[in-house]
Formats: C-alpha cells, sequence, structure tokens
C-alpha cells in the first residue's frame, strides 16, 4: 500500500501562484511515478501532470507553461510549481502514485481557490 497526504492547497488571487506538496509513505519501491489530477466544482476529474523515478514528466496540453511538477526523490515528494493561476483552475488538486502494473494510488485531496 501507498499512502499519500497533499499540503499547499489554499485561497489565491488570479495571476497569483501556489505551490503544492505531495508526501508518498509505505510501499514507496511501487511507486515509478508520482503526479497531480484535479476536479473543479460539477466538472469530472481530469490529469494535470506526472513524473517518473527519472524525472521524465507529463503535462495535460492546457497547463503547459504554467504548471510545473519536480520531484525530491530522497525525500519521496513530488511538487506541484502553479504559476499566473486563473480562476478556473480552481479545484481539489490529488496527488497520484503510480505502479508499473497499472495501480493508481490517491490522495485524499487539497483545494485550490482562485478568487480575488
Amino acid at each position: 500500500q501507498v499512502q499519500l497526504v497533499e499540503s499547499g492547497g489554499g485561497l489565491v488571487q488570479p495571476g497569483g501562484s501556489l505551490r503544492l506538496s505531495c508526501a508518498a509513505s509505505g510501499s514507496i519501491f511501487s511507486i515509478n511515478a508520482l503526479g497531480w489530477s484535479r476536479q473543479a466544482p460539477g466538472k469530472e476529474r481530469e490529469f494535470v501532470a506526472y513524473i517518473t523515478s527519472g524525472g521524465t514528466t507529463n503535462y495535460a496540453d492546457s497547463l503547459k507553461g504554467r504548471f510545473t511538477i519536480s520531484r525530491d526523490n530522497a525525500k519521496n515528494t513530488a511538487y506541484l510549481q502553479m504559476n499566473s493561476l486563473k480562476p478556473e483552475d480552481t479545484a481539489v488538486y490529488y496527488c497520484n502514485a503510480y505502479t508499473p502494473t497499472g495501480m493508481v494510488y490517491w490522495g485524499k485531496g487539497t483545494l485550490v481557490t482562485v478568487s480575488s
């Protein structure tokens, strides 16, 4: 089992920045990638980004250039730097852990609200 704990959410004004963190614990050896998804009010969950243990990244096309994912393998932690935030970025952001067998673990989420 893998446990994921997100932090760093909150209220930010449009144009502002936030950095989310995701700390992974448990069966860390089974993880080959960490990532983020989000769910806006009234909408389905959507993919945001992932990063492999080797540092390869992938982003949702709509978020490229504003969001940056990174990880600290020594701390088993992934980060999501979000810049130039827009009201439509308001969502619950979930950390994901991916295994080579296709299993995906989910954290409980952290709320990001972009509003003036």
